[in-house]
């Protein structure tokens, strides 16, 4: 197992030592993911916290209709889960989607919680991603209710350029709040301009 991504990744914020690193390659698990496979599915309870070493995926949320609402986003060094579902033991109302084939690494909620008491770096480092992904939740439900469809398109193209040769531009409409067909319109409006 290649846990050093994630030590890599830990150890940029806030070095670990030795302990640390063992604590890390004990308490996280790789998986290998296919393309389209889930690794949460509504209905069941998000028992695993994933940080993505190679990949890209999707949460999204199906509505009554059947539609689906794109929620996030992730690739390399990014974590995703239902962070509700997570902390609740409740079950979830979303799906995560690889949208490659991935490599990640994952960690069950009490080996995350015996990492915050037996390394309190940890709890540090965690409660930065979390704060980080309330920041940015936050910035979507401001845009959302401030911005033109334009004006969210433009700002997903300059803060996730990365996504733009791996996602689908009907995924990226779903993550707007906006058809395909509009998205189309979008693109030639800006296109022209």
């Amino acid at each position: 197992m290649n846990t050093e991504p994630i030590i890599e990744y830990f150890s940029n914020l806030l070095p670990l030592d030795s302990k640390e690193i063992d604590a890390v390659k004990t308490a996280f698990v790789e998986r290998k993911i296919k393309r389209r496979q889930f690794i949460l599915q509504e209905g069941d309870v998000c028992k695993l916290n994933t940080f993505i070493v190679e990949g890209c995926f999707r949460m999204y949320y199906v509505d009554e209709k059947g539609k689906e609402h794109n929620l996030q986003f992730a690739v390399e060094n990014w974590w995703i889960g239902d962070i509700g579902s997570f902390h609740s033991e409740e079950p979830s109302k979303l799906y995560i989607e690889a949208i490659e084939n991935s490599i990640i690494l994952q960690i069950k909620k009490q080996d995350q919680l015996d990492l915050f008491i037996n390394y309190p770096k940890f709890n540090q480092l965690f409660r930065v991603f979390t704060e980080n992904a309330l920041v940015a939740f936050q910035r979507r439900v401001l845009q959302n209710i401030s911005s033109t469809a334009e004006e969210r398109y433009l700002d997903f193209l300059k803060r996730h350029p990365y996504f733009f040769n791996r996602i689908s531009n009907v995924q990226i409409a779903s993550f707007l709040g906006v058809t395909p067909e509009f998205l189309s319109v979008i693109r030639k409006n800006i296109s022209k301009s």
